[in-house]
């Protein structure tokens, strides 16, 4: 009888574990260490470096999080950058918008979109989408150089560790900034406020120091380590709280909708705190 179980060490004193039923696919590409595992209670998931980044069971917690706060708050998201998300579920909830014209997705590791088509084709599905410029290059790089104009960023990236670091830094947040429409948001996955307090708050407040309105908000992601999970979002003009009256509506979402899009701004009183 298989008893496979996949470890995640999140903190030195704190370790979650999947069992898993088989391991679909694994390889060391140019970047990272890359595997496809089935589980027993999540489905299909990618792990990269040894970190699970997405599961079948619970990836439109997420992926509708990070997308469709930003776009029902712009009034008018036509063109959306997305660094990072090869796994394609960010690019899914992005494509769902009519109004959006244009998509530029900037991902370093090609053989994670590759992988992830073939193994999670229900969250890699809109990688033939025609609004889609897919560029398999540095995020940071791109973000520096880009004669491109945006009306929202997403930051669809991996734990602050390595290569990802500077994708939290104060500098690239200043270029994000000068490639943003005059109404232009930017939204990053922020982390555990709980276990990462240090990469959370340090998130905020270099997007704060950039921006003129920066918050948090929250959703619970169960693969991710225990507790709520951070969202920043920064904005040149608009109130990222306030539902635009032009947005898309949108059939068969799972988690997001419009009271979730308000009530993820009210922060517990300890979240609050850290941002002081």
């Amino acid at each position: 009888m298989n008893d496979f179980w996949f470890h995640e060490t999140n903190t030195p004193g704190y370790v979650v574990k999947w069992k898993v039923n088989h391991i679909l696919h694994t390889e060391k590409t140019p970047f990272q260490e890359l595997a496809i595992i089935d589980t027993l209670e999540w489905g299909r998931a990618l792990v990269l470096d040894g970190a699970l980044q997405v599961s079948e069971k619970d990836e439109f917690i997420y992926h509708e999080m990070i997308a469709h706060v930003a776009l029902n708050s712009h009034p008018h998201p036509q063109r959306v950058l997305i660094i990072g998300g090869g796994d394609g579920g960010t690019l899914r909830e992005v494509a769902r918008h009519s109004q959006v014209q244009a998509i530029d997705m900037v991902e370093i590791d090609e053989r994670v979109v590759k992988t992830c088509q073939e193994y999670l084709p229900t969250i890699s599905c809109a990688f033939s989408d025609p609004r889609l410029n897919l560029y398999f290059a540095d995020g940071i790089e791109y973000v520096r150089n880009t004669s491109s104009r945006y009306d929202i960023v997403i930051v669809d990236s991996s734990d602050p560790v390595g290569p990802a670091v500077e994708l939290f830094s104060h500098s690239f947040y200043k270029n994000v900034f000068s490639i943003l429409n005059p109404e232009g948001m930017v939204v990053v996955q922020a982390e555990s406020p709980l276990f990462y307090q240090d990469a959370f708050t340090s998130t905020y407040r270099n997007l704060a120091a950039v921006f003129p309105l920066t918050l948090v908000y929250l959703a619970t992601v169960p693969t991710y380590v225990s507790g709520p999970w951070a969202f920043t979002i920064a904005s040149k003009k608009q109130d990222p709280r306030q539902l635009s009256s032009d947005r898309d509506k949108l059939p068969g979402l799972k988690y997001y909708n419009e009271a979730v899009h308000q009530a993820a701004f009210s922060l517990p009183t300890f979240i609050a705190e850290m941002l002081l």
